[in-house]
């Protein structure tokens, strides 16, 4: 049975560098990373949480499309409203799939640090911009809140799993992330 695999966390967690590193070792399994098509729609720089409510239904459609084919999706992406969450899930369901929740944390205040220290060692375009809204935002406190809200809706997910990430351990992570999803196939 294929599976949509959410890995929700904080912003900087790690969650795209899983994703990526999850389908590379699995063919087949699609990325569905929504930072990544969000850069596909005109003006995303501009009008970022905009063109994020455009490319949420695409999300959608291309989980189902890949799920419908019996293929798993990877889907890194901080949701912190259990109604958005529910969205993914419900496609999950409708295309015969099952949906895991994995959720990476670490504390409020290394996840705030973490953050901070985001894009050091990479190119993604997306990073800079976020970065950019959550200073606008109220910068550490902004990041604290969503941390908080994330806190929460954990608490409202109980087949949700939390997995502690830790800080430059991307490989014991990784390994951490492939044993629970193993052991729930």
């Amino acid at each position: 049975m294929p599976r949509l695999i959410h890995l929700n966390g904080p912003p900087g967690i790690g969650k795209s560098t899983l994703a990526r590193r999850y389908v590379d070792d699995h063919v087949g399994v699609l990325n569905l990373d929504i930072d990544q098509l969000r850069g596909l729609i005109g003006g995303w720089r501009d009008r970022f949480a905009e063109t994020g409510e455009i490319v949420r239904p695409i999300a959608l459609s291309m989980a189902g499309t890949h799920l419908a084919a019996g293929r798993d999706v990877v889907m890194p992406q901080f949701l912190a409203r259990s109604s958005e969450i529910e969205r993914f899930e419900a496609v999950a369901r409708e295309n015969g799939a099952e949906f895991r929740e994995i959720v990476l944390m670490d504390s409020k205040e290394r996840s705030v640090e973490r953050f901070a220290r985001r894009g050091e060692d990479d190119d993604l375009p997306w990073h800079g911009q976020i970065k950019e809204i959550v200073a606008e935002e109220g910068g550490a406190s902004f990041l604290a809140e969503m941390h908080d809200r994330l806190t929460e809706v954990i608490r409202t997910r109980p087949t949700a799993t939390v997995l502690v990430s830790e800080a430059g351990a991307v490989q014991r992570t990784y390994e951490a992330l492939v044993e629970v999803l193993d052991a729930q196939s």
